[in-house]
């Protein structure tokens, strides 16, 4: 399942499927921990898929703060580079908000300064971080809209989402962006 709209010529994606499986995007964004090691869900699956180099190239970064992210290379996945990002633990880290927001406009400004087309995010913060996925669709979207005037080279951005549930309300808040 797929549903996409265009806002100043970027398209904005929502897929269901596996975000280690996106080989028409040149950069997947992982659900890090801090200290950038294979955890479990998103990151575990990242770093499963992209093989052991990945850590070794990952851990001297860290450990990284919420809304940080670097840059790596992506390894055994069809893409070019893995950007990790470290979201908010909802009701932990506060302003939850503005650090989850951060993850993505620093993932989107690292994407273009490496002259990137193409990067797809999974629902940052949202698994064993408990931020409800409605407000973290929500809060991604605004910093994704927020940022595209000062994208150069980012063409097209994308969600994957393993579930149902989670595309499914994905679908519902980029069906009521406003351009």
């Amino acid at each position: 399942m797929k549903m996409s709209r265009t806002f100043k010529d970027i398209e904005l994606i929502n897929r269901q499927g596996d975000i280690t499986k996106q080989p028409d995007i040149a950069v997947i964004v992982n659900a890090a921990n801090a200290q950038l090691r294979a955890g479990g869900g998103v990151a575990g699956a990242i770093h499963r898929a992209a093989g052991a180099e990945l850590e070794r190239e990952a851990v001297p970064h860290g450990p990284i703060s919420p809304g940080e992210a670097v840059i790596t290379k992506a390894y055994n996945l069809p893409n070019q580079f893995v950007i990790h990002c470290l979201g908010p633990v909802y009701g932990r880290d506060k302003p939850e908000e503005m650090y989850l927001a951060n993850c993505y406009r620093n993932a989107l400004k690292l994407a273009d300064k490496y002259e990137l087309d193409s990067i797809a995010f999974p629902a940052i913060s949202t698994g064993i971080f408990g931020y409800p996925v409605k407000e973290a669709a929500s809060v991604a979207y605004q910093a994704i809209l927020e940022t595209l005037d000062d994208l150069k080279t980012v063409k097209k951005v994308c969600f994957v989402l393993f579930g149902e549930d989670d595309f499914k309300v994905h679908e519902e808040v980029l069906s009521r962006l406003k351009p």
